[in-house]
């Protein structure tokens, strides 16, 4: 199913926050913070499922934490003739390849990756050059995170009248 847009209204923007915040909240609870019926709570949780605003539940994983320690970013370049699929198909076998996205600008597919340490993110680069689909690679080490990945500032803004 494609996904669709879904207007939020600012009780949907609590109930988001509040699933980010502590994404094991029951539904009983959810509902007596927000002071809404249990039903409206679900309801609306049905809804943003069903609509593709909230895409799942599972457990955040920090790959630092389990020992990937380096994040880079990879500009590719393929080879017209293999096409997007086939690359894409490549880099879904390789582990430390978190996302990839096709790009505009100087390259065509953009990945986030981890690796262990650097020499570790040699062997992670030679792997994902090594299909012959892949024209060229360039890599910017990540120093830093200042900003991690996030919604729930975006989604109180689109709740906003």
């Amino acid at each position: 199913m494609g996904e669709q847009t879904v207007q939020l209204d600012p009780l949907d923007a609590r109930l988001i926050s509040m699933l980010a915040a502590e994404p094991r909240i029951g539904v009983l609870e959810l509902s007596r913070r927000l002071a809404v019926a249990r039903g409206t709570v679900q309801a609306r949780l049905d809804k943003l499922i069903a609509r593709g605003a909230i895409k799942g539940f599972g457990p955040e994983v920090q790959p630092a934490a389990i020992g990937f320690g380096v994040t880079s970013f990879v500009t590719l370049e393929i080879i017209q003739r293999y096409g997007h699929d086939a690359v894409a198909g490549h880099l879904a076998e390789i582990p430390e390849v978190l996302e990839a996205h096709t790009i505009t600008g100087g390259g065509d597919i953009m990945c986030r990756i981890v690796a262990r340490s650097n020499a570790d993110l040699q062997r992670v680069i030679d792997q994902i050059v090594g299909y012959e689909g892949i024209g060229r690679a360039h890599t910017i080490i990540a120093l830093a995170e200042l900003i991690p990945y996030r919604t729930v500032p975006l989604v109180r803004s689109a709740s906003r009248p």
